[in-house]
């Protein structure tokens, strides 16, 4: 196997399954973890990973195909393509990661991390990347994360498109919507409270603003 990635909870390597490309993510073991607590993390991690998934493949959402599950690693297909952050980004591939993110939230599925950086560009369609923060939920908070975090990727204009796409065929647009909204609104507050850091000393203490999930 070859190196392709490493993420801070898996490395990518490519492989061959019967003559064809694929890639295995293997979820490292963590040297500060206690052993048995490590391996109760990675096995219940990759298995949380794997079932989401077959759960997005069956909701029609664009993914690898699943060749198997170990452990504390998924084989995968390797997809031809380039990711979306990498390409010039157009309107209408905005409107179908709307409508692909619609399907997935439909199905109480939240990504995690739903950006250009985890979406492959192939024959003219996406595909959905990189499940490891993925979870099922049917949390409108969580759901407003997701489109809050492709707010923050991408310009002004084309996330008008994906929002469109997504509110016109998300099941619950007015309560993800008035989420958003507020989870927006939570974050100008913070700002303005902080205020600026004092001159002289880090603000590596100041709280980060992305947003944090909540129940």
């Amino acid at each position: 196997m070859r190196k392709l990635s490493r993420g801070a909870e898996a490395t990518i390597y490519l492989t061959k399954i019967f003559g064809k490309e694929a890639v295995v993510k293997i979820r490292e073991s963590k040297g500060y973890r206690v052993r048995v607590l490590d391996e109760r993390i990675r096995y219940y991690r990759t298995r949380s990973e794997a079932r989401t998934i077959f759960r997005a493949m069956a909701a029609g959402v664009p993914v690898p195909t699943l060749f198997g599950v170990a452990r504390f690693s998924i084989c995968m297909e390797k997809l031809e393509g380039v990711l979306l952050k990498d390409s010039r980004i157009t309107p209408r591939q905005m409107r179908y990661a709307g409508a692909i993110l619609s399907l997935l939230h439909n199905s109480n599925i939240v990504h995690g991390d739903f950006t250009p950086a985890n979406l492959i560009a192939k024959g003219g369609k996406l595909h959905v990347i990189d499940f490891g923060l993925s979870e099922s939920s049917n949390s409108y908070e969580d759901k407003a994360v997701d489109l809050l975090l492709m707010k923050r990727a991408v310009s002004g204009p084309l996330y008008k498109h994906f929002s469109d796409s997504y509110f016109s065929s998300s099941r619950s647009s007015k309560a993800v919507l008035a989420r958003l909204s507020e989870i927006e609104l939570r974050g100008r507050y913070r700002l303005r409270t902080l205020g600026p850091a004092t001159p002289g000393k880090s603000s590596g203490n100041q709280r980060s603003q992305t947003p944090q999930r909540q129940g």
